[in-house]
């Protein structure tokens, strides 16, 4: 009996071991691999890690990181070490409040502590950079400290320290002869897990940081919209610093027992010093964005521009670009509503109608956009922005259906979008992750406007979207449908124009299509926001991307469809020649443009959308 229960449980051991390590080893075997695919291994390369080197963001963010890391964890554990000891001492009453109080950064979601800790530098009137970023990460560091050492401070026998001062040791020596290396092991674990964190964290660092200040968890998050193999790169080797810190910190205090005396004292000056450039290269870092005499700041989607362009930019102008990212336009409203400041923002057609109607934007001076002449006609004067008084064109687009030649019937795509409810392809569709484009299908599905407000025909589209979850056990899925596309792993997908010309030059088996129902006309634009402290430095910089050789520079790295006519033409007939989708559908009378939603019918779908994908 005894052995078959030994045996269950190593096989129990052996699969945990399997649940945990499995993805790392995948993901470093991976940033070996000579081609894009994040899924198929087609040979070993070290051509990711030579992009890796190469890629200046990457070398920011690592210099960034391991900076707040360091500062972070240092700053921390001492905090946290002497508030621990001093619990120790304090009263019953006092030691129960503060343990709480401490506790309850812990148990927060890491999305209310970043809301927060933005709120109180937006409201203190800080700059967002280096600093607040480090001033997050020790706010949210600390606790996590005190955690790890008061359990050690609290096995002590009180009478320690008192008994060291009787034999003549100052209050600072009975601390740091007595009472700190009683406790080491608890410090240790303290320092361990606050490095960790800080080195891994993204959420907080997300809300608080700007200036183009970014960590690495920052950067790979961006790098995740688009295809970029490099994140397995970065991956491995973050696994590989994570792992060295770990051992580092298991054999650290046993090398230090060994050496006593003067080398001991030797250690301890060395780290010192390290600490001390890191603080003082902190500094430097942090003061260098705020030294340029014209800095422009540039908040755009991630994994959309070409990054070449603001050095071209940057040099042409004499200027600096702070470039930073958002995930969608709601992520950047947040951002913009809670008190950051940027010059050009890049939002979706819906946001700038919604940006226009709060008065967050002013007009654009087209006599400083000399370039406005290249734009395409088709591209200008829409309903979101009639005239183009405040947003000038960048990218465009349709949502449609990518499928697979050999797999999909000409005969079925006559459906339109009842073809994501055809049960011949059960099990072989993603669909995209988002409750605006979904209810879009389904609304069209029916004959219905997607902007509609009426609540008999969103509750229809509600039960479409249900009825197709039930029958075809879609995969609701976002930007990983591109690599999984390109694989060939499903048949099906709905997908933006813009990733559909890329799949489609990586795998010539899919095609694209945008049903006759009509689908959703889309576009995004730049614009500049009412306090933009760089207005002339902005209309250049939105004259720049309108240049002929920019816009194709930009289209040919980002794939999505310019609004620039050179770059368009130049890239129908050639890298993309053949390929529907970069030619957007402006013909059907049934495309339309999202609108702006009043807070009350958004909340409604998000509603809906939950109970669509709960189940």
């Amino acid at each position: 009996m005894k052995r078959k229960n030994g045996i269950f449980s190593r096989f129990y051991i052996a699969l945990c071991l399997i649940f945990f390590y499995l993805p790392i080893l995948v993901t470093m075997i991976f940033s070996f691999n000579s081609s894009k695919s994040l899924t198929k291994f087609t040979g070993f390369s070290l051509r990711w890690y030579g992009e890796l080197l190469h890629n200046g963001e990457v070398i920011k963010a690592v210099y960034v990181s391991l900076t707040i890391a360091i500062l972070a964890t240092v700053i921390s554990t001492v905090l946290g070490t002497i508030t621990a000891i001093g619990l120790s001492k304090s009263r019953k009453v006092v030691k129960e409040l503060l343990l709480n109080i401490n506790n309850l950064p812990i148990l927060n979601p890491d999305i209310v502590t970043a809301i927060g800790l933005m709120l109180l530098f937006s409201s203190l009137g800080f700059r967002k950079g280096y600093l607040t970023m480090l001033l997050a990460h020790i706010a949210f560091c600390t606790p996590y400290v005190i955690t790890s050492v008061y359990p050690k401070v609290r096995s002590l026998d009180p009478n320690l320290a008192n008994a060291a001062m009787d034999l003549g040791a100052t209050p600072a020596q009975a601390l740091i002869k007595v009472i700190v290396p009683m406790i080491k092991d608890g410090i240790f674990a303290g320092v361990l897990l606050a490095f960790t964190m800080s080195f891994d964290d993204f959420v907080i660092s997300y809300f608080v940081s700007g200036n183009g200040v970014k960590n690495i968890s920052i950067v790979v998050y961006n790098m995740t919209k688009r295809i970029n193999p490099t994140i397995n790169a970065l991956s491995a080797i973050v696994i590989a610093v994570i792992a060295v810190v770990l051992i580092g910190g298991r054999h650290i205090p046993k090398l230090l027992e060994k050496f006593q005396g003067k080398r001991s004292r030797k250690v301890v000056r060395l780290v010192t010093v390290l600490v001390a450039l890191a603080l003082f290269a902190g500094l430097v870092r942090m003061g260098q964005t705020a030294g340029g005499t014209h800095v422009l700041k540039v908040y755009n989607a991630g994994e959309y521009m070409d990054l070449e362009l603001l050095q071209e930019f940057e040099k042409e102008y004499n200027c600096t670009v702070v470039y930073e990212t958002f995930e969608s336009n709601e992520m950047m409203y947040t951002k913009l509503s809670g008190g950051e400041s940027y010059d050009v923002l890049i939002p979706s057609d819906y946001m700038i109608e919604r940006l226009i109607k709060e008065e967050y934007l002013q007009y654009l001076d087209w006599d400083l956009i000399p370039n406005g002449k290249n734009l395409l006609t088709e591209v200008k004067n829409r309903s979101y922005d009639p005239g183009n008084r405040y947003s000038c064109p960048y990218f465009w687009g349709t949502v449609g259906i990518l499928y697979n030649k050999n797999v999909v019937s000409k005969e079925d795509l006559q459906e339109g979008w009842e073809l994501l409810r055809n049960p011949k392809y059960k099990g072989n569709l993603y669909m995209y992750d988002s409750e605006r484009d979904s209810f879009m299908i389904a609304l069209k599905a029916l004959g219905y406007s997607m902007n509609t407000t009426e609540d008999a025909q969103i509750q229809e589209a509600f039960q479409w979207l249900i009825d197709q979850r039930n029958t075809m056990e879609p995969i609701y899925a976002g930007d990983d449908v591109i690599d999984n596309m390109i694989s060939g792993n499903k048949a099906l997908a709905v997908v933006y124009s813009g990733d559909a010309s890329y799949i489609i030059s990586e795998n010539p088996e899919l095609d694209y299509f945008t049903p006759d129902q009509g689908t959703n006309l889309w576009y995004d634009a730049m614009v500049i926001t009412k306090d933009c402290n760089e207005v002339e430095l902005a209309h250049q910089f939105i004259n720049f991307m309108l240049d002929d050789e920019s816009a194709l520079s930009n289209t040919e790295e980002v794939g999505y469809t310019s609004s620039v006519k050179s770059a368009y033409d130049e890239m129908i007939q050639g890298t993309y020649e053949g390929i529907s989708s970069y030619i957007p559908d402006i013909d059907n009378p049934d495309n339309e443009i999202f609108r702006y939603q009043k807070p009350k019918i958004k909340q409604k779908y998000a509603e809906l959308w939950t109970k669509i994908k709960a189940e």
